[in-house]
């Protein structure tokens, strides 16, 4: 667990200390697929950087694109707190800065461990260790500068379902909370670490991480039935259902999902699957086809397959719900003819719409009859 094999030298970082950093290395010690490395450089400066021909790409701090690998090299940099929220931080990134400074400035030891190319770990924090323990712990009390760092724990606990959070860090989000921290965060924050949490595969867990210090009160203060629903997220997880089904089911329980739309500024996808899926849950079972109609004008089926099909596996999750007839069903109504029926309605505009749906119902009972001739 303490050396990777080496990486092939790269003449553009000869003679930088440069150190890959953060996710790539805690992933690789847990043994899964190597994502994106981000790299830490220890004792350079702006200029040493562009001088080899790194491109400038950060804003608030130094950050550079390798010039053939385009990976992300960031200057080795310390933060200190300067005002309130997530954005109110100052950075240093001069050439005295340490590596081991640089990890400290990060938000859970799994998180802040280093490897040098030649493979060797360096782990000031003890982050192996708790992979090792399989628990999320905060590196320290600059934790509580930036309450981002409650969503961040609560996404890992989703993704990393075997980890627990150790207590220590669970009650520094509460204290973050009490001290109104999480009443900064932004809904573009929110809704960036709430969408990936959601897409995890234990989405429950972070409801619980965000439940238990607090902050699910002030982020989401609409939702409801979060026990049931996290419940329901899980078994969705397993089915690889896509990010607006989840957040759908998310929002199932909750009489004011419009406005917990609009607190988190959630795309429209996930928006109008939130605002039908209860009607697809409640309809979904219908034998009727009146009723089966009325369901699939409702939803915009006709204009929409895609997203109907998608509702009514959202629905699966929590309802027994027969999808290939539904996909039958919708299928028929979309060919029957609207055209040659306002032709025959020539003259008399009026009649059209009443023969449409008229038509519509006489070819959804034809294929209920023929579902039950193949049962």
């Amino acid at each position: 667990m303490n050396a990777a094999p080496d990486l092939p030298a790269d003449p553009d970082c000869a003679g930088l200390q440069v150190y890959i950093v953060g996710g790539a290395v805690r992933d690789d010690l847990l043994g899964l697929p190597a994502g994106d490395r981000d790299w830490v450089v220890v004792g350079a400066t702006p200029e040493d950087m562009a001088q080899r021909g790194f491109i400038p790409v950060g804003g608030d701090f130094p950050v550079f694109l390798h010039p053939r690998t385009k990976e992300e090299y960031a200057l080795a940099r310390t933060e200190r707190k300067s005002g309130r929220g997530y954005k109110g931080f100052t950075f240093y990134t001069g050439a005295d800065v340490t590596l081991e400074q640089d990890l400290r400035r990060r938000d859970l030891t799994v998180n802040a461990i280093a490897r040098t190319p030649q493979g060797e770990l360096l782990d000031p924090l003890n982050g192996a260790a708790d992979i090792r323990a399989r628990v999320l712990r905060h590196v320290g009390e600059a934790f509580a500068e930036d309450p981002v760092r409650i969503l961040r724990l609560g996404r890992f606990a989703a993704r990393f379902g075997e980890f627990s959070v150790a207590p220590e860090t669970l009650a520094l989000c509460r204290r973050m909370v009490d001290a109104g921290e999480a009443d900064a965060l932004v809904p573009e924050r929110v809704w960036k670490e709430l969408s990936r949490g959601l897409m995890a595969a234990t989405p429950s867990r972070m409801l619980d991480v965000l439940r238990q210090s607090g902050a699910l009160a002030r982020v989401m203060p609409e939702l409801q039935g979060v026990e049931t629903v996290g419940a329901d997220l899980d078994r969705a997880a397993g089915t690889d259902l896509a990010l607006p089904g989840r957040y759908a089911l998310l929002c199932r329980l909750t009489p004011e999902r419009d406005a917990l739309a609009r607190r988190l500024r959630v795309p429209t996808d996930c928006a109008d699957q939130a605002r039908l899926l209860p009607r697809v849950v409640d309809q979904a079972g219908a034998a009727d086809p009146a009723a089966q109609l009325a369901l699939i004008e409702s939803c915009d089926a006709l204009r929409k397959p895609d997203r109907f099909i998608a509702l009514l596996q959202a629905a699966a999750v929590v309802a027994a719900i027969d999808l290939p007839a539904w996909q039958r069903r919708a299928e028929a109504v979309r060919a029957v003819d609207a055209g040659a029926i306002a032709r025959q309605c020539a003259g008399d505009p009026a009649r059209i719409k009443p023969a449409l749906h008229e038509a519509r119902l006489r070819t959804l009972a034809a294929v209920s009859r023929f579902g039950k001739e193949d049962e």
